[in-house]
């Protein structure tokens, strides 16, 4: 991840984490992230890039600057991104993300591949496929971008009164009263 986010040369923000201790606990932040990357990438990216632990995701997707997220594919994380307006290439990692990172890339056509599949046991990408991935996710040009603009729209208009999730919302609040009343 490193070497691909050094060799792309765009502006970063990296969430980097410790592995969770056991299957069901939360990862932890490193307390020195330092201590995982390598030799002198944080001298070469200093003031291109910004490494930390735990972040609030849904506030730095709503930031103007930020043009791409790398992202397992949890459905969170996709609608969090369309609802601002954020291009995705995809990695997934296990469950049902491998499943989102296709419907996303194949048939929607609103995220760029880094990978599509994870492999169990091995689930590394080279530099130069990380770096592939955010040149073509960095591309305002790209059609990818241009759909997930247009999908941000409609993500909106759906909440608005009178849009689609709006009033199925009020029909289903609706029909639960009324067997209350």
């Amino acid at each position: 991840i490193a070497f691909g986010l050094e060799r792309a040369g765009f502006r970063f923000v990296w969430a980097v984490r410790e592995p969770p201790k056991a299957q069901l606990d939360l990862p932890d932040d490193y307390s020195d992230p330092n201590d995982v990357l390598p030799e002198g990438f944080s001298r070469r990216t200093a003031g291109l890039g910004l490494v930390c632990g735990w972040v609030p995701q849904v506030s730095i997707l709503a930031h103007r600057a930020i043009g791409g997220f790398v992202s397992h594919c949890g459905w969170n994380s996709i609608l969090e991104s369309l609802w601002c307006g954020v291009p995705i290439a995809t990695w997934p990692v296990y469950a049902e993300q491998q499943m989102n990172a296709f419907e996303v890339v194949k048939e929607l056509e609103l995220a760029v591949e880094l990978r599509l599949d994870y492999r169990e046991g091995s689930n590394v990408v080279t530099a130069e496929e990380l770096e592939r991935a955010l040149r073509r996710l960095m591309d305002n040009n790209d059609e990818v971008r241009s759909k997930v603009k247009q999908m941000e729209v409609k993500c909106r208009i759906v909440l608005m009164e009178n849009g689609s999730s709006y009033e199925a919302l009020n029909l289903l609040i609706h029909k639960l009263t009324a067997h209350i009343l």
